[in-house]
């Protein structure tokens, strides 16, 4: 069975390309550098060519709020067109909890956008929507930061492993499309000030964190239910206080 998946050499995509191969899965990592861009449709046809599975892992280069909405908007059509072509039969794609709850942040509507096109479009497909990966605190707090401090909203956040995320995605992608939503989150809900603050603890980095009920998260008010997912969500392994030691031992 060949899968394609977009975005293939990124921080999901590489990790769910090793997970599919190991599984016995013909895959391919498809990504500008290996020759395959879905904003200018070059070598998109190839790629897919004889493919059962597409899985979009794709990231948009850039944050503004324009020009993620014209990279998901673009992209997503594009391949949508080129696996209707080719006769894909179930298109997965990833997303993000509580995107249509966050309508003040660009990329977060971008997201619904593409979420909408596969929607409208015919070929059967599974949406796994993941809580902010890990591997972002770091950026969060930098986001946040003024001088020594770190305003942060005490809102409800349940992060995941990239490593978790990953693995949800290998076994959607070889399941029967759902035609529909799936949810995927860590192990613990924690609200963000705390989570920022255990992260900063372990990487001994001395700035302040200052809770603020108005802190806005990327252009976004929170509340607990912003970030957590709804009712049965699929639920990662890997905690972040482990997740957190493996950075340390690396």
């Amino acid at each position: 069975m060949k899968i394609v998946v977009i975005g293939g050499t990124g921080l999901i995509g590489s990790k769910l390309v090793k997970n599919l191969r190991e599984r016995g899965h013909e895959v391919l990592a498809a990504s500008p550098n290996t020759g395959v861009n879905t904003i200018t449709r070059e070598g998109l046809a190839e790629a897919l060519d004889g493919a059962q599975i597409v899985v979009d892992v794709a990231n948009a280069p850039v944050w503004e709020d324009q020009a993620v909405l014209e990279f998901f908007e673009t992209s997503g059509r594009n391949l949508l067109a080129a696996e209707a072509a080719a006769g894909v039969r179930h298109h997965v794609a990833l997303s993000i909890v509580g995107s249509e709850r966050l309508p003040d942040n660009g990329y977060f509507r971008a997201k619904v956008a593409q979420e909408n096109l596969i929607k409208a479009s015919r070929i059967p497909y599974t949406i796994l929507r993941a809580t902010q990966f890990f591997e972002f605190v770091g950026g969060i707090a930098q986001s946040a930061t003024v001088g020594e401090e770190i305003r942060l909203s005490p809102a409800l956040i349940q992060p995941i492993a990239s490593d978790d995320v990953a693995a949800a995605l290998a076994d959607v992608a070889v399941a029967p499309p759902v035609n529909g939503t799936i949810e995927v989150a860590g192990p613990e809900a924690i609200p963000l000030d705390d989570l920022v603050r255990r992260f900063l603890k372990a990487t001994r980095d001395p700035r302040k964190i200052v809770p603020d009920v108005h802190a806005r998260y990327f252009g976004a008010v929170l509340d607990d239910q912003s970030l957590t997912p709804g009712k049965n969500p699929r639920i990662g392994a890997i905690r972040f206080e482990d997740w957190l030691g493996q950075q340390a031992a690396h």
